[in-house]
């Protein structure tokens, strides 16, 4: 039987023939933490008394918050560069730019290889044919304390992109249109194998654009099959040449669909979804405050090209701010030497240090109440980057809107039927934008008082494995990482002070931590916990004593962490069943066997590598 991509790459790094479904222990190739989880990942190593297996294949990136302008980041940042030091661990600072970017140009990765991060969207590496991961920061340690992680073979969807785009198309649009077609959750716990005749002829840059956002569909990773130049652009990024990869014929997929893109025209993504696509056309002329230019799905320097050729001998809207972030510190001296930084500042923009800039709470790219932002990054969850409205768009896209102050698409623009806004126009407010409270910072807290929210107590195995409490019926779908555990609150690393952010982000649940007890069971709705690797998301819940969660599927690095960390999670689907808020239900981990007064169901009983987590306290416990 032939193999899928995935699944070569996982049987190369397990020695072993591997199928969907299997447990196996995967060694991975490249090991990398980032500047707000690599203080929490060096803190669990500490803690568990372990040491850095493989330095050489270990590394720090600093991409968050690239100049520490945040105390609680420049804390975290400087720590890590500390025990950088001190274990002759790799360390990519502040002045670099993006990891996962960084891994592809230096030649860190390659076709075939593997490589994690507390990013969670490491899966870029798909652009290139790597296993590229995100992981929460108890993974990370074990992955870097023993070179290896446990990892459960997915399934692999091959997608067929069907047709020839328009002349505007760009692969900003194709990555669009996928999300459009799979919606939030299409590909939850898959990978995915992307061909067609488009596909074929995409770059490096393009592919990259396209795998970054598979994390957005709910897929483990997007794989592109590499061809010669994406080869050829390894070899010469590493040093050394990389064999070609590619499916067998007769490889076995869950499923195989086809996306038609004939004719595709320019798309954006309204504000709150990813996957809440129309073509631009249809918000055409509505007015924008400020425009964002970055990330790691277009921060490269084609993209920087896209944007001055469309800003060329053109100025931004004078009630319009454009913020520029180049991916990294190569990029932006690329556009530094090809004239493209002076065009940018030219027409107006702000030119920020390489990074992942507002997508990650960083320096620049952050809104504020009432804002309209049209972005070229890949979230625009309610609060991700700011307290504004996001939509997402092409660099294209976003350019010809800096212009004119009002979406729009590069053909209107040239054409000439683009609204522009003059500056004594008022820009107002919409009613469906949140303006929640701006505070942002986390005040310290007392030893009495991280004492009272920390109510997780050591406990000798064996842990229950039947477990009762009152539970809290949360019937939404699609939860996302900034509504349990927003992105402001990231530096945080004292897993006590993490309980009160709980929820924080999510409409009408703002006061849960204030509501819910130790012992309490929280039933969520399908796909808890997409979004981002944030360990935070899930140890929030241990802080306040939560005793389990019930939900019929989770985002795919959440699930792992949840694991990770002896959090018990059960895959059912009680939100229908007429349960109310605080009535009891008793949960058996075992059999997955759930039951109330007057009611059960049957949700999957633990894996014996969740049950072993479990009764251990969490990975890394002793």
């Amino acid at each position: 039987m032939g193999q899928t991509l995935i699944e070569k790459i996982i049987g190369r790094h397990t020695e072993q023939a591997v199928s969907p479904g299997q447990i196996v222990d995967v060694a991975i190739d490249v090991r990398a933490a980032r500047d707000f989880g690599g203080a929490n990942v060096v803190k669990n190593l500490q803690n568990a008394g372990l040491s850095v297996a493989d330095p050489a294949r270990t590394l720090f990136t600093f991409d968050c918050n690239p100049g520490g302008s945040d105390q609680g980041y420049a804390a975290n940042q400087q720590f890590c560069r500390s025990y950088a030091r001190e274990h002759g661990i790799g360390l990519r600072d502040i002045t670099q730019g993006i990891g996962t970017h960084i891994a592809i140009e230096d030649g860190l990765v390659g076709p075939g290889t593997t490589f994690v991060s507390t990013d969670s969207h490491a899966n870029i590496l798909g652009a290139i044919g790597a296993f590229g991961q995100g992981m929460g920061d108890q993974d990370i340690a074990a992955a870097w304390a023993s070179g290896k992680v446990w990892f459960k073979v997915p399934p692999t969807v091959k997608v067929t992109l069907r047709g020839r785009p328009g002349p505007e198309a760009t692969a900003k649009d194709l990555t669009l249109a996928l999300t459009r077609h799979f919606g939030a959750r299409g590909l939850l716990g898959c990978a995915a194998e992307l061909y067609g005749e488009v596909v074929d002829g995409l770059g490096v840059a393009e592919r990259i654009t396209i795998a970054s956002m598979a994390t957005e569909m709910g897929a483990i990773v997007a794989l592109l099959t590499p061809n010669q130049a994406v080869l050829d652009y390894c070899a010469e990024a590493a040093g050394r040449s990389f064999e070609p990869i590619a499916a067998d014929p007769d490889a076995v997929y869950v499923e195989s669909v086809e996306v038609d893109i004939e004719g595709l025209t320019p798309l954006i993504a309204r504000p709150g979804h990813p996957d809440d696509v129309v073509p631009v056309s249809d918000m055409a002329d509505e007015r924008v405050d400020s425009i964002f230019i970055g990330s790691c799905t277009n921060g490269q320097l084609e993209d920087l090209c896209t944007a001055a050729r469309i800003l060329n001998g053109r100025q931004v809207a004078d009630t319009v701010v454009l913020k520029v972030v180049p991916s990294t510190r190569r990029v932006w001296q690329q556009a530094l030497d090809q004239g493209i930084i002076a065009d940018l500042m030219r027409a107006g923009a702000l030119i920020g240090n390489a990074g992942c800039a507002g997508c990650a709470d960083g320096q620049i790219g952050q809104n504020g109440p009432g804002e309209v932002t049209v972005s070229s990054g890949n979230r625009n969850f309610a609060g991700k980057q700011g307290k504004g409205a996001v939509y997402l768009a092409s660099p294209a896209t976003c350019a010809a809107t800096a212009v004119a102050g009002a979406i729009t698409t590069a053909e209107n623009l040239r054409a000439g039927s683009a609204v522009l806004v003059g500056a004594q126009e008022l820009v107002t407010a919409r009613d469906d934008i949140r303006t929640a409270d701006t505070t942002t910072a986390d005040a310290e807290i007392s030893d009495a008082e991280a004492a009272a929210l920390s109510t997780e107590a050591e406990t000798a195995s064996p842990r229950p494995t039947v477990l009762q409490g009152r539970v809290w019926i949360i019937a939404n779908d699609d939860i996302d990482t900034d509504m349990i555990y927003h992105n402001r609150h990231l530096a945080v690393t004292d897993p006590a002070a993490m309980g009160r952010h709980a929820f924080g982000n999510l409409s009408g649940w703002e006061d849960f931590p204030e509501r819910v007890q130790p012992g309490d069971i929280v039933v969520v709705g399908r796909n808890f916990g997409c979004g981002s690797s944030r360990q935070q998301a899930v140890d929030c819940f241990k802080s306040l004593g939560v005793a389990a969660l019930i939900a019929p599927s989770y985002g795919a690095i959440y699930e792992r962490n949840a694991i990770n960390a002896g959090l018990p999670i059960v895959v059912a689907n009680l939100v229908d069943v007429g349960l109310s808020n605080g009535a009891e239900v008793k949960v058996d981990l075992s059999s997955g066997e759930i039951t109330w007064d007057g009611g059960q169901a049957q949700g999957e009983a633990f894996s014996q590598v969740q049950m072993d987590i479990y009764q251990r306290g969490g990975l890394l416990a002793r």
